[in-house]
């Protein structure tokens, strides 16, 4: 957190000189402190989230990478020949523990195109799927294991 509001400091001011640099070090210092008082925020949550930095950046990756594919899958079903898409509700249940990690994936769900998270109820998801084929295998799909592994 020290590093990214050193890192917003040196963007927000526009140049990189040594008395930026020097003030921002000050500043930084001081907003971290502010943040930790008042905000919920201690060194041992950043701990864990430096941690995990590589497994958070693998899951961007894998959502880029999948939203992309999504979205030549629905060009592919929009531009073919085919008369009519079939659209399906898909229920199906996680075994993710924390809130966080059920939003981030209904999130996912939501993002790639062609789905749509309609509900989570505790644990169970209904996903609108533009197409059958959209909905193979979304209950064990990839982002169900990277945020699994992310609440370990």
């Amino acid at each position: 957190m020290y590093l990214l509001y050193f890192i917003l400091w040196v963007i927000f001011n526009g140049n990189l000189t040594l008395e930026i640099c020097l003030f921002g070090l000050v500043i930084a210092g001081l907003m971290l402190a502010f943040t930790c008082k008042f905000m919920d925020y201690s060194l041992e949550k950043e701990k864990r989230i430096v941690k995990k930095y590589f497994k958070i950046l693998r899951y961007l990756c894998v959502l880029v990478a999948e939203i992309i594919k999504a979205n030549f899958a629905v060009m592919h079903m929009i531009l073919s020949e085919r008369e009519e898409v079939e659209p399906v509700l898909v229920k199906f249940h996680s075994d993710m523990k924390t809130t966080m990690g059920k939003a981030f994936l209904a999130n996912a769900i939501t993002l790639t195109p062609g789905t749509i998270t309609v509900t989570l109820e505790g644990s169970e998801y209904v996903v609108h799927c533009l197409d059958e084929s959209l909905a193979e295998g979304i209950d064990t799909s990839v982002f169900v294991d990277l945020l699994t592994d992310l609440e370990a």
